[in-house]
């Protein structure tokens, strides 16, 4: 646990009292602040009475001797309109921050020389800030890992001169760290998401930019417009930025980048002056164009904190990367068929991601359907030898796919995986895969998309001679 000593002999409110929220009350109580907990959830509110919170309905207490509000990132900060703990801290001018502030400013007391990683984007962060922290940690580094990734950042250890914070962010958490300031600050990529609660895709790029803006050193993707206009105004400002891009060549305009072309990684000194650094094929958890960005930013990372290893060892460290869960996890084999789990594929664009990824797939789709459904995907479909659906979007997907794809209305994951092993294996295709990728919300039949994985995970490993992925 990191205490937080900014606070100590004030009285701070924390609101949300989830894994963050929790561990913003022990921080700031093992820091010397007097914390009052409070939540909509009863039960919440019990389970920080045990541990010896003191609890309160905020809504009934005077704010005047707050210091701040400590806010969990699910509460709404401005949309679709400001929480009621937010317009009571404004009208009593008391700061709304969150536990990434906390960690900034106690990061900046004690220890302002600990690499501070931070990663953002709406797309890859929690792949690139494993890789990153995986590649770090096996080049000898005291790696810590947290944030927006599941591990709360105030439950990490306190930070020393040789600490190496790697934070996934995510735009909640940045709306409310206005001093955030990582020493490498890492912007993938930037479509349209969270607008209900952003408002606007100007408003969503604007609070991703500020994790950038405020790094001593910067790595931004520059493959879509929003994030290359952020790169051309970073490039401006002092300090390091590498631009990173898989579009196969060099990128214009930036002076110092790394770029992927197929597999292959490059690093690139203007428009003219490259070096090959290494390829990536071969490396079953780094498939596909999303992860060559992925490595791309984990190399222009190492690139910065740790300076003197060459490239390669850093690709090295790659091959032993073994992934996440529910992200293009490969989860065993049986004979030539690869089973992989992508449950986290909730759209559309995600299961894009993965369906370009193999040949000769047998993809197990469907689940509480999206806006637009899978009718972008069509690009993709001649790489699917049958598809199996499940859940409520089994009858539109199957009217979709209509006569271009065989298919089969499964109905449930049970059925799915075993028609799938079973067709996969008589296919007699080189290398089939199996594929979870649903291209859906799971909350017709699962809880969240991990249970989902969870589930397929199970059912593959029951299969009969599965050879596991360890």
């Amino acid at each position: 646990m990191i205490p937080v000593t900014s606070f100590a002999g004030k009285t701070v409110a924390v609101f949300g009292l989830g894994g963050s929220g929790l561990a913003s009350c022990h921080a700031l109580k093992a820091g010397g602040a007097e914390v009052i907990a409070g939540d909509d959830n009863t039960t919440s509110l019990a389970e920080a009475a045990r541990a010896g919170f003191i609890t309160a309905d905020l809504r009934s207490v005077s704010w005047a001797n707050f210091a701040a509000l400590v806010l969990t990132p699910g509460v709404p900060l401005t949309h679709p309109a400001p929480h009621w703990t937010v317009l009571k801290a404004r009208e009593a001018g008391v700061e709304v921050i969150g536990d990434i502030e906390l960690f900034c400013r106690e990061r900046r007391r004690q220890a302002p020389d600990s690499h501070f990683v931070a990663i953002t984007g709406t797309n890859g962060k929690s792949t690139t800030t494993a890789l990153i922290a995986h590649m770090l940690r096996e080049a000898g580094h005291n790696v810590q890992i947290g944030g927006n990734i599941g591990t709360a950042i105030l439950s990490l250890e306190p930070p020393t001169s040789t600490s190496v914070y790697v934070i996934e962010c995510s735009s909640y958490q940045i709306d409310l760290a206005p001093s955030l300031d990582p020493s490498v600050g890492v912007l993938l990529n930037l479509t349209p998401d969270h607008l209900d609660r952003h408002g606007t895709m100007e408003q969503y790029a604007a609070v991703k930019e500020r994790l950038v803006d405020g790094a001593a050193n910067a790595v931004i993707g520059i493959d879509d417009d929003w994030c290359r206009a952020i790169a051309l105004r970073r490039a401006e400002k002092p300090g390091t930025m590498l631009a990173i891009s898989v579009a196969g060549e060099p990128p214009p305009d930036f002076l110092y980048s790394f770029f992927g072309d197929g597999t292959q990684l490059v690093f690139a000194t203007g428009a003219t002056a490259q070096s090959f650094v290494g390829d990536i094929a071969g490396i079953g958890s780094l498939r596909g164009s999303h992860n060559l960005q992925n490595a791309l930013a984990a190399l222009a990372v190492g690139t910065l904190v740790d300076p003197d290893p060459p490239w390669e060892s850093h690709i090295e460290h790659f091959r032993t990367f073994p992934g996440l869960a529910h992200r293009m996890e490969q989860v065993g084999r049986h004979g030539d068929t690869l089973f992989v789990n992508d449950s986290k594929a909730t759209n559309a664009d995600a299961a894009a991601r993965a369906l370009s990824s193999f040949d000769d797939i047998f993809w197990i789709a469907g689940g509480k359907p999206k806006t637009g459904g899978i009718a972008d995907l069509v690009e993709f479909f001649p790489r699917i030898r049958k598809a199996y659906l499940i859940g409520e979007a089994a009858p539109e997907f199957a009217a979709t796919l209509g006569e271009q794809v065989p298919h089969e209305i499964s109905g449930t994951m049970e059925a799915a995986v075993a028609a799938a092993a079973r067709d996969a294996a008589a296919s007699g295709v080189p290398d089939p895969v199996v594929l979870l990728s649903p291209a859906c919300a799971s909350f017709d039949q699962y809880r969240n998309f991990e249970i989902r994985g969870d589930k397929f995970r199970d059912l593959v490993l029951a299969l009969p001679g599965i050879s596991r992925f360890v």
